[in-house]
């Protein structure tokens, strides 16, 4: 069985982005089953948002519906910048979890949590850069993210390390624009449809990334600089100390 997924989503009801996305989970959910996504995963800003009615809700559409969150991790919970990592398959427990060792912890007593680092080399203080390769033991899978294009491509580092340690490299949406969401995505086959099936396949390398790069000034400048400057405007994401507790305590 192969499933078309996409494993990093947001939507207004994301707390980070409730002024900065037009659409909110559910008419994600009926837009990934529009254009044939069966496997979501559910990623707001440190906030386990997925709940039995939601997936229940997919799963009606056909739309296997995966638990999950992009947290922010430091090395150390009082100092150091916040880098952003995808827990998958978790449980809301994970929003306790504000440290690589606490994640590391977590991983050791849920077992089936799936660990992916998202778009580790682009610019911006977000991004866990040099601290991929120091907790490169942490992650089952690196992101290729959906914002390339031909003059500028920051996937490729990203590529390179998980090469270099032979581990998935899987292609996203990162979802913020729903145009994003059925252009960049994986092809998996799987033995089953469910979550541990999925990341079991992910682990062995049976998929297939399909992607495209985008055009730099109307995808890369306009769409998504336009979202920035919301966000920042809003939650002032680009400042070292910000962190989503400090706008939903």
């Amino acid at each position: 069985m192969r499933l078309k997924t996409n494993l990093h989503f947001h939507s207004s009801d994301d707390p980070r982005h409730q002024r900065s996305i037009y659409y909110d989970t559910k008419k994600g959910i009926d837009h990934a089953a529009s254009v044939g996504i069966e496997a979501l995963a559910l990623t707001f800003h440190h906030t386990f948002a997925w709940t039995p009615e939601l997936a229940e809700y997919a799963s009606k559409k056909g739309v296997l519906l995966i638990p999950g969150v992009e947290l922010y991790i430091k090395e150390e919970r009082k100092k150091g910048v916040a880098r952003h990592v995808i827990a998958l398959n978790c449980t809301k427990e994970i929003e306790k979890v504000l440290t690589f060792k606490e994640l590391e912890i977590y991983k050791k007593e849920h077992p089936k949590v799936f660990v992916i680092a998202p778009h580790p080399y682009f610019y911006g203080h977000i991004n866990l850069k040099e601290l991929l390769e120091k907790y490169i033991h942490v992650f089952d899978a690196i992101e290729h993210s959906w914002y390339y294009s031909t003059l500028f491509n920051r996937n490729k580092s990203g590529q390179r390390i998980a090469e270099k340690y032979n581990l998935p490299f899987i292609a996203t949406s990162d979802t913020h624009h729903l145009k994003y969401l059925g252009s960049d995505y994986a092809l998996v086959d799987v033995k089953e449809k469910s979550a541990v099936a999925l990341f079991d396949a992910i682990k062995q390398k049976q998929f297939k990334n399909i992607t495209h790069p985008k055009n730099f000034f109307i995808d890369m400048f306009l769409t998504q600089g336009k979202f920035f400057a919301i966000d920042h405007h809003y939650h002032g994401i680009f400042r070292k100390d910000y962190h989503p507790r400090k706008i939903n305590p």
